[in-house]
């Protein structure tokens, strides 16, 4: 197992240079100057050559990479231009929102998509599939932020169950903390929670028919047993696979649900960078949320080899 694990950190190295080659490459192959931008049309040339040597823009490329490198190594991200705090300290202010949202909405997307595909599998062909085929697709089909404006509809304005928009810490309370999350929450898991309800039933259905779950049906063995250690056990992999791509995806995609319910998020913070032409926070945002994300296809690879040996073994 920690040859196993040693292989995997091992091809990260490289997946970790090449995702900052791009971060780089994309933010400082803008066009614009940022220096201009930042200060305006007005500013004198002076001072914008001074800014220059103070983000270190007249410094070639490849050296300017290799300073942000060198940097990050030594545990510096970078300073902003209009926020006084350290880089990390901006960062973690941001992600906790972020996170809070991404993890409630996982739980939320897991805790009915696995259940509901089980049902729907089990009882293949009746209504509750049928319900759950509806519901699959619907999720599918509608982008989150129209969800996320149904929600606001019915459950803000109409019913006036949950706030509107806005956010509160888990400081705050605990209670108040999810309440003021919720709507955004199940806005953002509503399409992963029809993608796992799909994945689920169809991974089980395709167990419940193979030869060995037929045989314990013979033997007598009760369905609430040959569901949960024949057919849950066995259909666990692509489960688990699309789990961890929606962890990643909802990290990602909560910039949208930010915006609509005034979340201040890591979304909200990029979005900001971008119109400030703030090109150090923008590049350590984005190498943060890659090295989060390979993370965690880092613990799914864990929890594959965990689940099932045979990866281990195959991978030797």
């Amino acid at each position: 197992m920690k040859t196993y694990i040693l292989k995997r950190l091992l091809t990260m190295i490289p997946v970790f240079v090449i995702t900052s080659v791009i971060i780089f490459s994309i933010i400082h192959l803008t066009p614009g100057d940022p220096a201009r931008v930042i200060l305006g049309d007005r500013a004198v040339e002076e001072e914008v050559i001074a800014l220059q040597e103070r983000m270190g823009l007249n410094k070639p490329l490849p050296v300017q990479y290799g300073d942000w490198i060198k940097g990050i190594f030594q545990g510096n991200l970078g300073e902003s231009l209009f926020i006084d705090k350290p880089m990390w300290e901006i960062i973690a202010d941001h992600m906790k929102p972020t996170l809070s949202l991404t993890i409630y909405a996982l739980l939320i997307a897991v805790g009915i998509g696995i259940p509901f595909g089980i049902l729907a599998a089990r009882y293949r062909g009746s209504f509750l599939d049928h319900g759950v085929t509806f519901i699959s697709l619907c999720g599918i089909s509608l982008p989150n932020f129209v969800v996320a404006l149904l929600l606001m509809l019915l459950l803000a304005f109409r019913i006036h169950l949950f706030p509107v928009a806005g956010y509160k810490g888990i400081d705050e309370g605990i209670g108040l903390h999810i309440r003021y999350l919720t709507l955004p929450a199940l806005a953002l898991g509503f399409i992963h929670t029809a993608l796992i309800m799909r994945m689920t039933r169809s991974s089980v259905l395709e167990v419940l028919n193979s030869d060995y779950v037929k045989m314990a049906r013979a033997k007598g063995v009760g369905e609430a047993s040959i569901m949960v250690k024949h057919a849950l056990k066995n259909a666990l992999l692509p489960i688990i696979t699309v789990i961890g791509q929606t962890a990643v995806t909802l990290l990602a995609g909560a910039v949208v649900c930010e915006a609509i319910f005034n979340i201040p998020g890591i979304g909200q913070l990029v979005v900001t960078s971008i119109e400030r032409r703030d090109y150090m926070v923008i590049q350590a945002v984005v190498l943060v949320i890659a090295l989060i994300n390979m993370l965690m296809m880092l613990a799914l690879d864990i929890l594959y080899a965990v689940i099932d040996p045979r990866i281990r073994l195959s991978s030797r």
